[in-house]
């Protein structure tokens, strides 16, 4: 295994975690990415906050291009939240549209809908569903949302929270994307280049786990795994 990846069980499932933020189901050949937020850059700017420069699609396209090439994936799964806006499709540039449009055509492709884009792209190809099965595995955007008659099913796999974790390592905070995982659920990191994220401390994650649970952090030189009373509780000033 190499450092830049984890193997993980999920409801018994063996999974791989990318350093690029996504995960691998080596058994189907499924990638799975979550939140891209495509155009949350010009969506910011369309409601007169030009704080984001408008090359978030591009940057996350160039990442996601190259986890496809890396794997060479049979199937690619996106759980939720591929547009940060339903406008996105509309906004985003011809280069980038033409670019996702090939990465669609080369794979069999699923998207599942999100809270910012429950109608996912319709001009890109591949298929849309509200959840997906694979094998043990049920794959959602926010397993809080879910039909309540679901219950707490062993083996989801979700995105929507967007995991971050931050760590004290030599007297220096530490912090970066993570995955979450209690071996009952997976939440993946945001994919997207622009779209932020929870420390994994937060209630909003912590209690969608079932006691001590795992964070993979995603640092410059590969994963790094913590338990999440490990992390350092970010101030209470910070967004």
């Amino acid at each position: 295994m190499r450092p830049d990846t984890a193997s993980i069980e999920v409801a018994s499932q063996s999974i791989t975690l990318d350093h690029s933020g996504a995960a691998w189901l080596m058994k189907t050949g499924d990638l799975l990415v979550a939140d891209l937020h495509f155009e949350k850059g010009s969506a910011f700017a369309a409601r007169g906050q030009g704080l984001l420069p408008p090359y978030d699609t591009a940057e996350t396209l160039g990442r996601l291009e190259k986890a496809c090439a890396r794997l060479k994936p049979n199937r690619v799964i996106c759980l939720g939240d591929t547009l940060h806006d339903l406008a996105g499709e509309a906004r985003m540039a011809d280069g980038d549209r033409r670019r996702l449009a090939r990465l669609v055509e080369k794979h069999d492709w699923v998207w599942i809908a999100g809270n910012h884009d429950p109608a996912p792209p319709a001009d890109f190809g591949g298929s849309s569903t509200n959840e997906l099965r694979v094998d043990d595995l049920v794959l959602c955007h926010d397993v809080a949302e879910r039909a309540p008659d679901a219950g707490i099913a062993v083996g989801e796999v979700c995105g929507h929270y967007h995991p971050k974790a931050t760590v004290r390592v030599r007297g220096q905070r530490i912090s970066g994307r993570c995955f979450a995982t209690d071996g009952r659920r997976l939440i993946l990191p945001a994919f997207g280049a622009f779209a932020g994220g929870l420390n994994a401390r937060e209630p909003a994650i912590a209690r969608l786990m079932s006691g001590r649970f795992r964070v993979y952090l995603i640092g410059p030189s590969g994963l790094f795994a913590f338990w999440h009373d490990q992390l350092v509780p970010d101030p209470k000033w910070a967004a």
